[in-house]
């Protein structure tokens, strides 16, 4: 196994793990009024538009496991090579995106771009192991 792939992919996979707990704790819990999916949004939206920025907010977790199994592939030794360059590659494009669109989006000031840079920096070090 390529050490450096797999841990990427575990940085992913808790990368994804923190949005979704954090998120839940410090945004949605507010929001809900009483069932799973929040609902309470008045005034600034209508609650179907706060349960499509729920699903949103969920759905970059999914696709942060969808980038941690394609890291762990990769890692595997028995991982042909033009699949692995494939797969490493997204992985690395995926992650140095998402942590530049953070750090502009916020300014540097929310902490995400670093994870996400570490995730494609162990990535990157992984395809050139």
């Amino acid at each position: 196994m390529n050490p450096w792939l797999l841990s990427a992919g575990f940085c992913s996979l808790l990368i994804g793990a923190v949005h979704s707990v954090m998120g839940e704790r410090r945004i949605f819990r507010h929001l809900r009024q009483g069932g799973l999916v929040p609902t309470r949004a008045e005034p600034l939206m209508r609650g179907y538009q706060l349960s499509i920025v729920w699903a949103s907010w969920h759905l970059v977790t999914c696709f942060g496991v969808g980038v941690a199994v394609m890291l762990f592939v990769a890692a595997r030794p028995d991982t042909p090579p033009h699949l692995r360059d494939l797969l490493g590659t997204s992985g690395v494009g995926i992650m140095l995106t998402s942590a530049a669109l953070v750090a502009f989006a916020t300014r540097g000031r929310h902490l995400a771009w670093l994870a996400l840079s570490l995730t494609s920096a162990l990535a990157l070090w992984g395809m050139q192991s």
